[in-house]
């Protein structure tokens, strides 16, 4: 089945994630209406009978950590509950567990959620089925490969995406291939150590950018360090 827009749903997602995994629910609080969200038990989750880790290139350590609630998530959950949505098209990078793709949808608004983990489009699914919430679109999103299905966006979104020393200019080709003209760019960042670099390419391909620090997570969640990195184009400039 596919969405209202002929673009691929979650509808029409891989089948539910193997037995072997073991999963646990948690409550998302501090960006408007909880959300019931589930996710790997740990970061020793391992299950990949088919080899599809291998063929992604993606290491068994690496394995189970699309499916782990990070704190950068919640935090750019928190900026999207009320951010300005009204005609753009969004797309999540890296998206994960979805958390952000899941508040935006659930405000109504033009969502694209991606990953290259091959099981996050299943548990994106699980997810929307524990909220009651109707289809979403998502894509697959290799940034180091063509994606030919995802189109250009008004506004790119993501969290906890530069923590590898490759991705600043890998992930900015990525950004600029599926931008509109006009375009902002949202990415909340625990202070990896790559942002001076991705700023810097960023730069170069005609980005705007601004910061603000973070340093408490939504709700009673805690303390966090981190930035909120803002990058601007625009077609008049």
């Amino acid at each position: 089945m596919t969405s209202v827009s002929g673009r691929p749903s979650l509808e029409s997602a891989t089948p539910p994630t193997p037995s072997p995994y073991q999963f646990k629910f948690e409550t998302v609080s501090g960006s408007g209406d909880d959300l019931q969200v589930r996710s790997l038990l740990d970061r020793q989750q391992f299950y990949d009978p088919q080899g599809e880790a291998e063929a992604e290139g993606i290491s068994s350590s690496a394995w189970p950590l699309f499916g782990q609630l990070w704190p950068s998530s919640r935090v750019l959950a928190h900026v999207m509950q009320t951010f300005e949505l009204e005609g753009k098209r969004i797309l999540e990078l890296g998206c994960g567990l979805g958390l952000a793709s899941l508040i935006v949808h659930r405000r109504g608004g033009d969502i694209t959620a991606s990953d290259c983990h091959p099981l996050a489009a299943a548990f994106l699914l699980e997810n929307l089925k524990l909220n009651r919430l109707p289809a979403m679109k998502y894509q697959m999103g290799n940034w180091s490969r063509a994606n030919p299905l995802l189109e250009r966006f008004d506004l790119i979104i993501g969290s906890d995406i530069l923590y590898d020393r490759g991705q600043p200019q890998t992930l900015s080709q990525f950004i600029d291939l599926h931008a509109q003209p006009d375009v902002e760019v949202l990415i909340v960042d625990p202070d990896r150590g790559n942002r001076i670099a991705f700023n810097r390419n960023m730069d170069l391909l005609g980005y705007a950018h601004t910061q603000t620090r973070i340093s408490q997570l939504p709700g009673t969640g805690g303390k966090y360090k981190g930035r909120l990195l803002r990058y601007l184009r625009t077609s008049t400039a």
